[in-house]
């Protein structure tokens, strides 16, 4: 299925309490619940069966499952039982580790958890087995009904189950997001930042600890600050490491929480001091400011109640900034957005998300290293007009993510490399020709291309006015994007799309030139011998007499015109009204065509005697046509072939439907002039 243009235009993001209903019906959780319980049956969901289609979609289940409600496996299910907690995610038997940890984060949050888990759900008198959860989807929050019938072996729970085996809230919500997504299988394999977004709607950043910049403590303070998600990890070597426990008590290839920031007076001296959490809830780091080291007895004990430090083994422990960097290897940051908490915290972030497609021969052009190509991909300009307080510079985030790999895995779709790269505007609102982007380089860019769901960066820039690119790596891979700006200070962006527009000269008056030329002269001698006595030309006569001049035209390909085509050509240039084409008429559209030709000799790059369709819209401004990134991917749809390349019978017929859908153009509103334009580049 092509991926058409979608409206990158910017949008507000949603209010806290909107959430779309996604089942198929159209139905909220509570108008299928109410229909439930008048019918007085259990809720089925035919969205997301009870059979192998919803398990997975490249194999067989290995054992038999056996689909089973909460009360057929327990004698008294509780959704939530005393509370929700870490204790309560026990991985089963589906490799979606990275899910897990970031639910065991979202329990560390109760009003982020209530947001994706409402509590208004039980098993009590109006039980109906149907329960919901609200997900986060590039820039809209989902409400995700399902049933509770869940899948299970020997009378035990498959996939993810609680400690408690009467709590049933984290194996509902697993199947919820296995629904989103299309299948448990599609949930094998991920990154803990992807779910923590789902779950927030925040924006992910990953630091390499190492690499970090030197305000590395500040950006933790601040997004702390921000009610922002924070993990951490020590990397693996090989697959044997994984989980292997270190000298100093922590746990490599572990999912690690950061869950304060802070400085203390020791020994008349600052000390920056870092908050981790082990999920596990035990099993904590054991050296300098560990929970019985001897650097917190010089600490007052209003200071200790101050930083919450306790002794006990529950996971918790601070540790110096310094040792932190030392072992410790990756930060992910989850920075939430206005629409994630209902409350008015003092610091949050201003957002700004625009949607749109790259669409194989037009806007799929691949990354810098395809200057050819590079320069068709959307374009989005962004205005910093406001320094951060006390700086000179602008800080902001721009997250680029591609939308619905995962739910597309059953149809082959991997995740793509995607980055973006940032450039100086030279003012302007048109779109960005190649040779601008020959001749400047960028002024910032994602620091790799990567196939992750979401690659994200933060930058400091100067206020000014830039233009945003978003590629995939190579040029021709389709998919849909979203494109989010994190600032610090209000930031402005817009598409960098065309107008339509229609700039033709005006057409001369077809009258008899007084001396001819040698070349007019043997058209007119080919013209009388196709018309007869009457000198005009019907369509079947101008088709031969076309077909005739352009077989002769050595540097273009063509494919033989059609009747349709010729009769469209008729339709332009009868100014009489009779039909036909006089020949003071085909001299007019014979100057057109010529014209035509060696607009598309001069973008026939290659010199093969086609056009490649990433050239179109550079041809066709230079034939006077100026269309914007959805009429420009329906004409390439239209006209090109598989290897993106336009001939020159197609890009003539492009040329004719312009040309007579511009007659009543110019009098149309904007939105009509792109509807009237599509019905008049089809068929």
């Amino acid at each position: 299925m092509p991926y058409l243009h979608r409206d990158a235009k910017p949008r507000p993001p949603p209010l806290p309490r909107e959430a779309r209903a996604t089942h198929s019906s159209g139905k909220t959780y509570q108008e299928l619940k109410q229909e439930c319980l008048r019918r007085g049956g259990l809720f089925e969901d035919q969205d997301f069966p009870a059979s192998d289609a919803s398990l997975f979609f490249s194999e067989k289940p290995p054992i038999p499952f056996l689909w089973k409600r909460p009360g057929d496996i327990v004698k008294d299910p509780q959704f939530i039982l005393g509370g929700a907690t870490r204790t309560d995610i026990c991985q089963g038997d589906l490799g979606d580790c990275w899910l897990l940890a970031a639910i065991a984060s979202l329990t560390l949050n109760e009003k982020t958890l209530a947001r994706v888990v409402p509590l208004d759900q039980n098993f009590g008198p109006d039980y109906a087995g149907i329960f919901h959860f609200q997900f986060w989807q590039h820039n809209e929050w989902l409400d995700v009904v399902i049933d509770d019938r869940l899948p299970t072996f020997k009378g035990r729970l498959v996939f993810l189950h609680s400690a408690e085996h009467n709590e049933f809230w984290s194996a509902l919500l697993e199947k919820a997001y296995a629904k989103l997504n299309g299948s448990y299988e599609a949930l094998k394999g991920g990154s803990t930042i992807e779910a923590m977004e789902d779950f927030t709607g925040g924006v992910g950043e990953m630091y390499e600890v190492k690499k970090a910049p030197d305000n590395f403590y500040e950006i933790l303070e601040k997004a702390l600050e921000r009610c922002s998600l924070l993990g951490c990890s020590i990397d693996i070597i090989s697959a044997a490491e994984s989980e292997a426990k270190t000298p100093f008590g922590l746990i490599k290839g572990h999912a690690y929480s950061v869950t304060g920031i802070d400085e203390v007076s020791y020994r008349g001296q600052k000390v920056q001091l870092i908050r981790i959490r082990n999920p596990w809830g035990q099993v904590e780091w054991n050296g300098p400011w560990s929970d019985n080291s001897l650097e917190w007895r010089l600490v007052s004990p209003s200071e200790q109640k101050r930083l919450s430090q306790t002794a006990l083994d529950d996971g918790e422990f601070w540790m110096t900034f310094e040792d932190f960097k030392v072992h410790f290897d990756k930060v992910e940051i989850c920075n939430l957005t206005p629409d994630a908490l209902e409350d008015s915290t003092a610091h949050k972030w201003e957002v700004t998300i625009h949607e749109g497609s790259w669409v194989r021969g037009s806007t799929a052009g691949g990354c810098r290293n395809f200057l050819d190509t590079f320069w068709t991909n959307p374009q989005i300009k962004l205005h910093l007009t406001e320094k951060d307080d006390g700086q000179d510079y602008c800080t902001f985030i721009a997250a680029l993510m591609q939308k619905d790999r995962r739910k597309l895995k059953k149809f082959g779709a991997e995740m793509l490399s995607i980055g973006y790269s940032i450039y100086e505007s030279p003012g302007g609102d048109g779109h960005l020709s190649k040779d601008f982007f020959r001749y400047h380089p960028s002024k910032a860019r994602s620091k790799t291309y990567i196939n992750l769901r979401e690659v994200s960066d933060r930058f400091k820039l100067p206020p000014g006015d830039y233009v945003l690119v978003p590629t995939t790596f190579e040029p021709h891979q389709e998919a849909d994007f979203c494109l989010r700006i994190f600032s610090e200070k209000k930031a402005i962006t817009e598409d960098l799309d065309e107008n339509i527009a229609i700039d033709l000269p005006e057409p001369p008056n077809p009258t008899p030139s007084p001396q001819e030329t040698e070349e007019e002269k043997r058209f007119r001698a080919l013209f009388e011998q196709i018309s007869g006595k009457d000198m005009e030309v019907a369509a079947e006569e101008l088709e031969y007499v076309l077909n005739a001049v352009l077989k002769n035209i050595k540097d273009i390909k063509s494919k033989k015109l059609s009747l349709i085509s010729c009769r469209n050509i008729i339709s332009l240039m009868d100014t009489s009204g009779n039909g036909t084409l006089e020949f003071s008429e085909f001299k007019v559209f014979w100057e057109k065509l010529k014209k035509w030709i060696n607009i598309f000799l001069q973008f026939d790059l290659d010199k093969s005697g086609s056009m490649s369709s990433y050239e179109l819209r550079s041809a066709l401004k230079a034939a006077g046509y100026q269309l914007n990134n959805y009429l420009l991917q329906l004409i390439v749809l239209r006209y090109s072939d598989e290897q993106f390349q336009i001939e020159f019978d197609d890009f003539l017929n492009c040329l004719i439907r312009l040309e007579n859908a511009s007659r009543v153009f110019q009098a149309l509103s904007v939105k009509n002039k792109e509807l009237f334009i599509n019905l008049n580049i089809g068929e």
